[in-house]
């Protein structure tokens, strides 16, 4: 997940960039309002994390001009806890969510899980690098290629792609998926996973679909050192 940092505040930056770092989101800062709509731009971020004051070009004037070019990113503003007016007029330009001065990490992280998590729940397209997943048309592919699942099928790439980079175990699989509580004795799940990984794994050289001894699965275009769960 590629967050957009968009803080002046050296120390506070550096603070939320290490952070969100250590819980394994990819996190790209800028120190001004310039600078930090330039990547707005060009990037293409999960999530923006934008300070209302900010050098050169001011957070509230950011947020105006990306919403005006189309762009619907999740954005969080960080504001002074007097400036009652600022988060108004940042919730009015498109903000989703606001945060103020001085927080604690554990709850910005909170939102922050909290936003990301509203906004694939309301996707309908589905990506993880080159596999994507439509959930209206139940239309899976990757690389150009189309790929045929089963309904059952769907309904498990559907759930790991909504939660992705994030360890799922056995048991979470059997209750979301299957509806029952997990029994230990059988491979059920297992099957899947194995039949769903030919699918979408065996035909490329990068594998999306890994496997944690012992723990459960996760979905990811990258082999994570430390599975989040």
């Amino acid at each position: 997940m590629r967050i957009l940092l968009v803080e002046d505040e050296t120390k506070v930056a550096r603070f939320i960039k290490e952070g969100l770092a250590a819980e394994g989101y990819d996190v790209v800062t800028a120190a001004d309002g310039d600078a930090g709509e330039r990547k707005a731009r060009a990037g293409d971020f999960d999530l923006i994390v934008l300070d209302i004051l900010l050098p050169k070009r001011d957070g509230l004037s950011v947020l105006r001009n990306v919403r005006k070019l189309g762009i619907k990113t999740p954005v969080l503003i960080l504001t002074a806890r007097s400036a009652t007016d600022d988060v108004v007029k940042g919730l009015d330009l498109g903000a989703d969510d606001y945060l103020t001065k001085p927080f604690a990490f554990k709850e910005l992280l909170a939102r922050i899980r909290s936003l990301l998590r509203r906004e694939r729940e309301s996707q309908t397209t589905l990506k993880i690098a080159d596999l994507r997943l439509n959930t209206l048309t139940r239309k899976a592919g990757r690389g150009g290629s189309s790929i045929e699942l089963t309904a059952r099928e769907f309904s498990l790439l559907e759930y790991l792609m909504r939660n992705p980079h994030k360890l799922i175990t056995r048991q979470q699989l059997a209750q979301e998926i299957w509806g029952f509580t997990f029994d230990p004795g059988t491979n059920i799940i297992d099957v899947y996973i194995n039949h769903l990984r030919k699918k979408i794994d065996r035909s490329f050289e990068k594998k999306l679909l890994h496997t944690e001894r012992g723990k459960g699965y996760y979905l990811s275009d990258r082999k994570l050192t430390k599975a989040k769960d």
